[in-house]
């Protein structure tokens, strides 16, 4: 894609004169964020090589650690404490918000999920541990089974009748009523309602490997691109559109105003106090491994 001037350009000052691999989801919010850098229009900012991904995807190429081919990923905040050795949290370009967290979807309404069948996107998601968060503290005898499922099955498996109960994510927040479904608790609602704290969901990461330098430079070039898409909405339009062919216009505009916000220009104290909060209590509940007090620290 376009580049700069390898002689002068401060991605290049900080060791950054080849492409950067990066992976991340086709969904609407990562092809806002990312359209302006993608498409060569950052200022000083390194060309990218993108690949597309799920994030269920991306948080098994993370863990590869040095192993793994990409540069920067596109992760769940969840997966962080498997990660950190090897990748540092960026301070940008994630999906963090409030009233934007996963749903717990079923066919009737009010039911009780003692000992019953969920369906979960992966159990590394952040989605999954809001989920385990909530079931610790109002389903105390747990759900019978959980199961994964690809996010794009669990509505007709709930529908069907083949699970008993579906957790559901992003735009699945505006569509679910039309599978006839009815929503038992949203996983947002309760985790802001007991901790005050914005609702973590994805994290971008960048391989420590890099130096500090090109760490610095790659998070400036993310906070552009995101004040490049809102300072020129219908820019990155056509990239949304491209890459979320299925999804209603309409649709992918309540996505990224639902989580593209604040916080993706700058995770900020509250950001990193929930994302903090998270990865604490998930631990606490065994979930994941503790991480040490500064893992989160960026550069």
């Amino acid at each position: 894609m376009t580049g700069t001037d390898a002689g002068t350009d401060p991605a290049t000052a900080a060791g950054l004169a080849r492409p950067v691999r990066i992976a991340y989801s086709p969904c609407p919010n990562d092809t806002f964020v990312f359209d302006a850098w993608a498409h060569g229009r950052v200022p000083g900012a390194p060309d990218l090589d993108v690949t597309f991904a799920d994030i269920d995807v991306t948080n098994g190429l993370a863990e590869r650690g040095e192993d793994c081919e990409f540069d920067v990923l596109k992760v769940s905040f969840a997966v962080l404490p498997w990660v950190l050795d090897d990748y540092a949290l960026l301070p940008c370009g994630g999906a963090l918000g409030r009233g934007c967290g996963p749903l717990v979807l079923t066919r009737e309404p009010g039911l009780d999920l003692t000992g019953r069948t969920v369906a979960v996107p992966s159990e590394r998601s952040t989605a999954y541990l809001l989920f385990r968060l909530w079931a610790a503290d109002v389903l105390p005898e747990g759900v019978g089974k959980v199961v994964v499922l690809p996010f794009h099955e669990i509505m007709p498996a709930v529908r069907d009748g083949r699970v008993d109960a579906g957790l559901v994510i992003h735009e699945a927040r505006f569509t679910y009523q039309d599978y006839g479904l009815h929503c038992l608790a949203d996983m947002g609602e309760h985790w802001e309602s007991t901790t005050g704290l914005p609702i973590p969901l994805g994290a971008i990461i960048a391989k420590r490997s890099l130096g500090a330098d090109a760490l610095r430079a790659l998070a400036e070039s993310a906070r552009t691109s995101v004040r490049m898409a809102w300072a020129d909405p219908e820019a990155s339009r056509p990239y949304v559109r491209a890459h979320a062919q299925e999804l209603d216009p309409a649709v992918a505009d309540q996505h990224i105003g639902l989580y593209v916000n604040e916080f993706t220009a700058d995770l900020g104290e509250a950001g990193y106090a929930a994302v903090r909060g998270l990865l604490t209590r998930a631990a606490a509940e065994g979930l994941v491994p503790a991480i040490a007090a500064d893992a989160l620290a960026f550069p």
